[in-house]
């Protein structure tokens, strides 16, 4: 028998996780917003998958190394774990349009809000796009998917483009 599609929690990590601090690549970076964890808790608790996608151009910026982004997500992940939280995973897009990286100046299809990195998410856990939402706190994390659902955070990126004025009202849409 197939496995029946799950649904998930996309989240960004940058402003939804954590604050915005500008590039955070280290543990010693990260100031969590804790309204993420009982959101993540009530969400995992509801049957969603926890799956964090995040645009990280200061790779290709020369900021810092892919290396230093996934370092820091298995940190992260063990950050909530402490918490009683499963992150199924995490996405990452290292690429920008103005790369100082040559490498990394591509046109991809993963870098929010094209959908490349939900759309592998959904492959790597067959994911209902249908019952599934992601949050955001930028216009441009709103996905380009029809039939997927996203909310937006009201933050200094919103303008008025938001749904929620604070991420602890996210949980009305689970």
């Amino acid at each position: 028998m197939p496995d029946t599609p799950r649904k998930a929690l996309f989240i960004d990590r940058d402003g939804i996780i954590n604050e915005d601090t500008g590039y955070p690549h280290k543990p010693e970076h990260i100031r969590f917003n804790e309204a993420a964890f009982p959101l993540c808790k009530a969400a995992a608790e509801k049957g969603y998958l926890l799956i964090v996608i995040t645009n990280q151009a200061g790779v290709a910026k020369g900021k810092f190394t892919e290396e230093d982004v996934k370092s820091l997500h298995q940190w992260m992940m063990g950050e909530f774990k402490k918490r009683g939280i499963a992150i199924t995973g995490f996405y990452y897009c290292p690429h920008h349009p103005e790369a100082s990286v040559p490498e990394y100046r591509v046109a991809c299809n993963c870098r929010k809000p094209k959908p490349g990195m939900i759309e592998q998410a959904m492959k790597d856990f067959n994911i209902d796009m249908r019952r599934s939402l992601v949050i955001g706190d930028k216009p441009s994390d709103r996905i380009a998917l029809e039939g997927l659902r996203s909310i937006i955070v009201k933050s200094r990126y919103s303008g008025d483009d938001f749904d929620a004025e604070e991420l602890s009202e996210v949980m009305r849409y689970l």
